[in-house]
């Protein structure tokens, strides 16, 4: 270093590799690549921002290449460079910009509710037992007790789902929040909450014909792909809106989350059977919509990861 000398040039590549590997922030690949035009050269070519966002979003490895609606103009891959040189290290270029921008935007802090609209349950006692109350963060409106019901079952461990559509179709979700529903309406005030909950996040399947029916009663999990699957958390039978945070961020692609309740813990007195109860549901995440976007291949496989704008004014505050 104190002859100028670049410690590229003396090590073995593995090595240099294994250095600039071990960095997690997205923010220091950005940084390195401007030490000098090695270092830049060195980060570029081996691909190092689609390396560190794929360790952060397994998910990723889905895409099948990145596009860029808007861009810096071409630069040049070099003097004497071949076509297919030229193209290559213009691609090479334009992940580095995609996958950084992506990283970065992914790690920043703020979070709000992604939750754009309810879907589909996978039973409903009553049409005024909507799923659609579970929007609503008020226990009751007008009087009324706001929430979801199940409808009864005699076997305490069928399953029910809930299913929401995200602000974006692609987010970064954090935490899952959910409020059991107590019946003050029913003697005990019981609480009809589930012994343990699931997350789904993926899509709807690639079809022509393949339409969501919000008003139907059927679970419809043969129209989604889940490209994600949470394990189980533990719910406690309190009134309360409960934290479920996922292990860590996770990058949804396709905008569907969908909330498994397992084992009915409460019956109803009136009639015996087991029911589920939701007051409120919250996800908390990150929408990268408008800045990001997604165009699904046949059959939903694959997917190319676009990019609308890199102005920090087209992400979501």
């Amino acid at each position: 270093m104190k002859n100028g000398d670049d410690f590229l040039n003396l090590l073995p590549p593995d090595l240099s590799m294994k250095i600039f590997t071990s960095y997690e922030d997205p923010s220091d690949l950005v940084r390195i690549s401007a030490v000098s035009r090695s270092w830049r050269h060195f980060v570029i070519k081996n691909g190092l921002c689609k390396h560190l966002s794929l360790r952060m979003f397994p998910q990723l490895s889905r895409v099948d290449h990145v596009h860029e609606l808007c861009g810096p103009a071409k630069g040049h891959a070099g003097v004497g460079a071949g076509a297919s040189n030229f193209m290559e290290w213009e691609t090479l270029e334009r992940e580095h910009r995609v996958y950084a921008f992506l990283a970065q935007q992914c790690s920043l802090l703020a979070v709000g509710d992604c939750i754009s609209k309810a879907i589909v349950a996978s039973s409903t006692d009553n049409p005024e037992e909507s799923i659609d109350n579970t929007l609503e963060p008020r226990y009751s409106v007008a009087r009324q007790a706001s929430y979801w019901s199940s409808k009864g079952q005699s076997n305490p461990a069928v399953p029910e789902t809930l299913t929401y559509k995200l602000v974006a179709d692609l987010c970064v979700v954090k935490e899952i929040r959910i409020r059991p529903f107590q019946a003050y309406f029913h003697f005990g005030y019981p609480i009809y909450s589930a012994k343990s909950v699931r997350f789904r996040l993926g899509q709807i399947k690639c079809s022509p014909d393949n339409h969501v029916d919000e008003s139907s009663q059927d679970s419809c999990n043969d129209k989604f792909s889940w490209t994600y699957s949470s394990e189980e958390f533990e719910m406690a039978q309190e009134n309360r809106l409960q934290r479920f945070k996922l292990p860590e961020p996770i990058l949804c692609i396709g905008g569907i989350l969908q909330i498994e309740l397992l084992s009915r813990v409460q019956s109803c007195e009136i009639d015996g059977l087991f029911y589920f109860g939701v007051s409120h549901v919250q996800v908390l995440g990150r929408p990268l919509s408008p800045a990001f976007d997604i165009r699904l291949h046949e059959p939903c496989e694959k997917f190319v990861l676009v990019v609308q704008s890199y102005s920090q004014a087209a992400l979501p505050e």
